[in-house]
Formats: structure tokens, C-alpha cells, sequence
């Protein structure tokens, strides 16, 4: 842990921005900006990685604890058998392996250094940290910013260079560091080949998006296709589709190198997106990766959703597994419910955003560390909506649902409950207020709306159009809206701060830095 000591004052021409346990000096000439809002990264940043850590330092226990066994069950054969022992030293156990092995990080594009300089002050078990960037200013920041905070050079290591490079250099596993960094202005796509390939072997690598009007809109779609090998959906739903085709990019990449994707938690935050992954070398797994891996047809209608997965896996009864291309596709021409037609999103990340025992560690670690996090009710919030979440793909909106018939607003505990009765699954989604996820199919779901509409009836309805098709159909089960049991959530019951408000009135990514050196912080 760096020097904690009492923290001097500004030098004449800086000005000081206290954020967690790191003091920062910015110039007056405004080479980097502070922006506030992503405070709630860096708290979410320290958690997960804290979080990992534990679960890092438990396998590598573990690991340890299964090689003395074998040895120890080796031992014991050589002497049934009548054997010598092995020499001594064959067995002797290396106490370091016992304690906290020191964890490296490398933040590829650093800025001011704030983020580093917060990790090597609050995360108790780093050994290294790089911290680079490409601009000689900000290099000077942060070695300046470093020495104000009482860090050592052999703690937190400045360097300048460009990232790609950087994360290239590393790839040697010997070389690798425990958790890699990517937070850039706009995309990551540039560094997350050369990321992916220099996190250790169960590593973490974090990785920040903030382009969402390529990931989330339906404008720059070739952009979109270009940056993230995919295309992006336009629909309520758009800011999961942003988050799986970023984790899609980051599983096909990791392929390459023989290495597969876990994800931990997904989050869609205000402007941007922050994914943290685990990285693992398995060629058994990357063979795994096509059955992983969907496309989305959307109707341009009514929104109705499909998906499908590229590849299939049989298994024979000998347990050998056989991989294939899928079928398809899984609709016709039109949809069946408004006459629509279909566009197709991805090809996305198809399996579950989440790992909830990862996410319960991290919320136990939050609760315990309210002192250490100011956005920390945010963080109990947005984590625990997380932890409810289904794990089917995508969501719907009551104001999408009821906007499609045109009817009005439905209230969402009498949509949960109306699917709930009907014995589907039901949970909202952190990355939209008034969500809906489900596994009811579409024809449940259309079934409940036409129920609705039965009881708060329509005019002026167009017969042709998604509403009128829709509502000529009478529902194969009419929906009972009476409140569910479960149809309050526990984070609900709970009155956490599930959605962000506007936290100022001028709020957002803000403009890039001015002058010909552009980074922010």
C-alpha cells in the first residue's frame, strides 16, 4: 500500500480534486478534465477488482492445497509399495504460495492518473501498476499527481507510449499482468486484441465504451459493424444489445489465442458502457464459442424478438461432443403477430451479462466498505437489480408494449404479475427503468397486452397497422392482473437507488479537452 500521510497543499497554479482516497492536481490550463460522473466507475472499478482479488487468491490457494495432496498421495504409494521417498526437496512446500500473491494492473490509457493512482490507495494488494499514456503531458501528470499522493515509482510506474504497443509487448504470459484497463474516449475496439491476449490466465480485464450512439443507435450502423464485428438494433432494448456486442468482440477476439471469456458483470451507466471479464486459455472452451454467439431478429413493427444461436453442440451418449451450424432462421418472412418485417442485429453475445456469486461478493464487499465508496448506494442499487436479472436476452418497456397498441400505459407490477401467474420469469434490467425481462415468448406477451386492452379499451385503431393486427387476434389466455406475490423485487422492496437520476443539469461525457492534447479523467 502507498504512503497515506496528510496530503500537502496545491502548488500555485493547480487546483486540487479529492476523489476516494487520491488528491489530484489539475492545471489551470485545463490540459485533462475532471469529470465527476465517472466517479461511479472508479468506485465500481475498485470493488470488482477488490472482488476478483479474493476469488484469485482462493483458486491459487486451493491450486496449492490440490498439488500437496497429490504429492502427499504419492508419498503414501512409494510407501505401500516399500519405495524410497522422494528426495526432500521434491516435496518441500514454497511458503510464499500460501500468502497473497501481489497483483499487477496496467491501465493502458491513464490520462491524469486519477484512476491508478485510486487503485494503488485503495486496493490493498497491488504490487505494480503501469500507468501509461501516449501524451508527454499527461505522463508528466501523472508522476506529478503520484509524488503529491506519496506513491513510489515502484508502486505506480508512469510510462509513455502508445497502448497498443504497450498491450502487444506484454503478450508473453510471463509478462502479462493480473488485470488490464482499457477506459478510452469512444471505443476500445483498437486495444482489446492486444488486451486480450496480455491479461493473465484468469485475469480480469475491464473495459470501458462510452461510443454508444454506434453501439445503442441505428444511424452508424456500419460504423458499428466495422468497430465491434456487428450491428446494433434499434428497439427499447438497445443498451443490452451495446453491452453484448461489446462482449461479443472481446469472446471472438479472445478465440483467436485460444482463450474464452467470462463474463462477470455488464453494465450500461449513464453514457456509456463497463464490462469486467475473466480471461482464460481453453481451446475445449473456444470451441464453445459459435453455440455462444447469436443473431437477433427484430420485427420493425411490434419489436417482436427471436434469437439464435450460429453454432449447435449434440452430445452422444458416450458424452463426445459433436459441433455444427445451426438451422434457420427461426422466422418466416413476416411476423406472425403484425406483418412486419424482420432486421437482424449481431451477431452478439448470446449467454448470460452476469455472474450472480461473483455479483453477491461484491455486494457483501460494498456493504462492508461504505466509507471507502461515495456512490456507494448507487453501486447497492445497480448491482442488485443486476443480480435479479433472468438470463434471457433483451427486454421490453411498458411504454414500448403499451405504445405498440396504442393503448394506455399499463402499470409494470400488473404486467409482472399478469406473467408471473402465468408461471414465466420475470425481472427488470439495470440499463432501463420501467424494463421488463421475461421468458414468456412473444405470443404470452401480446397475449397480456390484448388482455389489457380488454379491460381499458382502444379507438381509432388502423386494422393494417402492427396495433390493429395485433388486437383482432383474442388472446389464447386472458391475463389476471391481480398483484403477485414475487412481483415486487427484493431490490424494489428494499428502496434502493435502482436508476440514476440526473445527477446535474449539464451532465455527460462533456467535450474533449482543448488544445492539441485530448484526455480526460
Amino acid at each position: 500500500m502507498a504512503d497515506t500521510t496528510t496530503t500537502p497543499a496545491a502548488p500555485e497554479g493547480f487546483k486540487m480534486v479529492t476523489e476516494g482516497k487520491a488528491t489530484i492536481l489539475f492545471p489551470d490550463t485545463n490540459e485533462v478534465f475532471y469529470n465527476p460522473i465517472q466517479e461511479f466507475n472508479r468506485d465500481t472499478s475498485i470493488a470488482a477488482i477488490r472482488t476478483w482479488d479474493e476469488i484469485f487468491q482462493e483458486e491459487r490457494r486451493e491450486k496449492v492445497a490440490q498439488k500437496k495432496a497429490r504429492k502427499e498421495a504419492a508419498a503414501a504409494k512409494r510407501a505401500q509399495e516399500g519405495l524410497e521417498p522422494l528426495p526432500e526437496k521434491e516435496y518441500a512446500d514454497d511458503a510464499s504460495t500460501l500468502v497473497p500473491r501481489g497483483i499487477t494492473i496496467l491501465e493502458a490509457l491513464s490520462a491524469s492518473g486519477l484512476r491508478s493512482i485510486r487503485y494503488a490507495k485503495e486496493i490493498p494488494n497491488v504490487k505494480h501498476i503501469l500507468t501509461n499514456d501516449l501524451e508527454a503531458d499527461a505522463v508528466a501528470s501523472i508522476k506529478r499527481n503520484a509524488e503529491f499522493n506519496g506513491i513510489s515509482p515502484d508502486l505506480l510506474e508512469p510510462h509513455q507510449g502508445d497502448a497498443i504497443d504497450v498491450l502487444y509487448k506484454h503478450r508473453d504470459p510471463q509478462k502479462r499482468y493480473d488485470v488490464i484497463d482499457l477506459d478510452p474516449y469512444g471505443t476500445a475496439s483498437p486495444f482489446i486484441d492486444g488486451a486480450v491476449q496480455a491479461v493473465t490466465d484468469g485475469g480480469l480485464l475491464c473495459v470501458t465504451c462510452t461510443d454508444l450512439a454506434v453501439l445503442a443507435g441505428s444511424n452508424y450502423t456500419e460504423t458499428c459493424f466495422a468497430k465491434y464485428g456487428g450491428h446494433p438494433v434499434k428497439a427499447d432494448f438497445c443498451h443490452e444489445v451495446a453491452l453484448r456486442l461489446v462482449l461479443n468482440t472481446l469472446s471472438s477476439s479472445a478465440a483467436r489465442y485460444k482463450r474464452h471469456i467470462v463474463p462477470l458483470v455488464s453494465l450500461s451507466i449513464d453514457y456509456y458502457l463497463r464490462v469486467f471479464v475473466r480471461v482464460y486459455t481453453s481451446a475445449a472452451e473456444v470451441k464453445m464459442l459459435a453455440s455462444k454467439t447469436s443473431l437477433a431478429y427484430v420485427c420493425s413493427g411490434c419489436s417482436s424478438t427471436h434469437t439464435q444461436a450460429l453454432g449447435k453442440i449434440t452430445e452422444s451418449s458416450k458424452g463426445n461432443k459433436k459441433f455444427g451450424v445451426n438451422t434457420g432462421p427461426p422466422v418466416g418472412e413476416r411476423c406472425e403477430f403484425c406483418g412486419g418485417r424482420f432486421h437482424v442485429a449481431g451477431p452478439m453475445w448470446g449467454k448470460e451479462l452476469h455472474s450472480v456469486p461473483f455479483i453477491e461478493r461484491m455486494l457483501k464487499h460494498v456493504k462492508e466498505s461504505k466509507d471507502l465508496y461515495k456512490t456507494q448506494p448507487r453501486i447497492m442499487g445497480m448491482l442488485s437489480v443486476c443480480k435479479e436479472e433472468i438470463a434471457s436476452p433483451f427486454y421490453y418497456t411498458v411504454n414500448g408494449l403499451s405504445g405498440t397498441v396504442h393503448c394506455t400505459s399499463a402499470p409494470l407490477l400488473k404486467i409482472t404479475s399478469a406473467l408471473l401467474h402465468q408461471g414465466f420469469k420475470v425481472s427488470g434490467s439495470h440499463a432501463c427503468q420501467g424494463s421488463i425481462k421475461t421468458d414468456a415468448p412473444p405470443s404470452a406477451i401480446w397475449d397480456v397486452m390484448r388482455s389489457w386492452v380488454k379491460l381499458n379499451p382502444v379507438k381509432n385503431i388502423k386494422p393494417d397497422s402492427p396495433a390493429g393486427k395485433i388486437l383482432a387476434v383474442e388472446p389464447k389466455v386472458i391475463a389476471n392482473f391481480e398483484m403477485h406475490p414475487d412481483a415486487v423485487s427484493e431490490s424494489r422492496k428494499g428502496h434502493l437507488v435502482r436508476y440514476q437520476v440526473n445527477p446535474t443539469k449539464y451532465w455527460g461525457p462533456q467535450a474533449r479537452a482543448g488544445g492539441a492534447n485530448k484526455r480526460k479523467s
